[in-house]
């Protein structure tokens, strides 16, 4: 949602790009602007929705056979990143199990250190040492709990995002040279 509570309108959920030229999307050295582009607008579009992607080309470039490839690019790239974004959730969760076995392990070892301490030093001495050890295995358990908590959420969500743009339908809106410069001039 947008600031204001609602999502922008746009034709059938779609995000629109106007270009020159076919290279400026696959750009070697800096292929980020364009998708840092769509996936800003995709994020603001309504998630039930499905996604289309629009592109504003000259009629020249439109007519090229980069130009009806363009779907397929799209799709294959957003797949790609979708996959690789499951990756990192894999990780997480990897490194997640991991510290949780080690939060129990101390959490564990606190208690029964604490107990001890309890038992051997009576009073509040043994009191303080024991609540310390039980405060310090909790604290153990912080990251374990916020990543299965917490930290998964946005990284599904930015899954999801580029699942649904790698189903996108992508459309060419082919342009005459001349009306990028006509509609300069109207817009003065």
């Amino acid at each position: 949602m947008t600031r204001h509570g609602t999502y922008p309108t746009t034709a059938a959920n779609a995000v629109e790009i106007r270009i020159e030229k076919i290279a400026q999307l696959f750009h070697s050295l800096d292929p980020f602007p364009v998708e840092e582009f769509i996936v800003g607008w995709a994020r603001e579009l309504p998630p039930d929705k499905p996604l289309g992607i629009v592109i504003h080309l000259p009629e020249t470039e439109a007519s090229t056979s980069e130009a009806h490839e363009l779907g397929a690019a799209f799709a294959q790239y957003f797949d790609y990143r979708a996959r690789v974004i499951a990756l990192d959730l894999n990780e997480l969760f990897r490194v997640g199990r991991r510290a949780m076995a080690i939060g129990l392990t101390v959490l564990s070892f606190s208690v029964i250190t604490g107990q001890t301490a309890v038992n051997l030093a009576p009073g509040p001495i043994g009191r303080v040492i024991e609540e310390s050890l039980l405060i310090f295995g909790w604290v153990a358990n912080w990251r374990p709990i916020e990543i299965f908590l917490y930290d998964w959420w946005p990284i599904v969500r930015r899954r999801n995002l580029y699942q649904r743009l790698s189903a996108a339908h992508v459309k060419l809106r082919p342009y005459k040279n001349g009306d990028q410069k006509r509609q300069a001039v109207l817009n003065k």
